[in-house]
């Protein structure tokens, strides 16, 4: 029975970490807007000044995109067709879990008081945890007309470590789910 506990210990605390290091994402876009004319890309210095996040994270988010972009077949350029920008949202997200419910080997249980023997039982305790949920956004802005076309963003756990390399891989990770999504799957309506 021991090892029963165990199993299922060890599967909620890797559900628990699976759904922390996840990232989910949503888009938007304007329908009118032509994604198969844009090509080339700059970033929108202005919007990104405005990030409250440090330069250096700011740096490995541009590399991030850049590479994603890239990898896209889109090319930085002075002249763009788009410009790209970013900010950020930061929360605290505190998850209560109740441990109410318990297996175990005991004295007694509802047909027999005077058993020795498995059971389950009910018992009293919260696990409280907390932890910071952040949210990045990338936006894709027309560079003719001045207006956003494109807007993603991924929300997760920001994993506050003091490991440069894990940091480095979380923000690609964000990046790569983020822009997953651009440019949109326009669906064509059949006639």
């Amino acid at each position: 029975m021991k090892s029963l506990q165990r199993f299922a210990l060890a599967v909620f605390a890797f559900g628990l970490l699976a759904s922390c290091s996840s990232v989910r994402v949503i888009s938007d876009y304007d329908q009118k807007a032509d994604f198969n004319n844009y090509k080339s890309y700059a970033f929108y210095k202005t919007g990104i000044d405005k990030a409250q996040i440090s330069d250096l994270d700011k740096k490995r988010i541009l590399r991030a995109i850049e590479a994603e972009m890239g990898s896209r077949g889109f090319v930085k350029s002075d002249n763009p067709d788009v410009l790209i920008s970013i900010f950020t949202k930061e929360r605290e997200r505190v998850d209560v879990y109740n441990n109410n419910f318990g297996m175990g080997w005991g004295w007694g249980g509802f047909y027999s008081p005077w058993a020795w023997g498995p059971g389950w039982g009910w018992g009293y305790g919260n696990n409280v945890s907390t932890r910071t949920e952040g949210s990045l956004y990338i936006d894709v802005i027309d560079a003719n007309k001045k207006e956003l076309v494109w807007q993603g963003r991924g929300v997760g756990s920001l994993n506050n470590t003091k490991n440069i390399e894990k940091k480095e891989q979380r923000i690609k990770e964000f990046v790569s789910h983020i822009l997953k999504e651009y440019p949109p799957q326009i669906a064509v309506a059949s006639n």
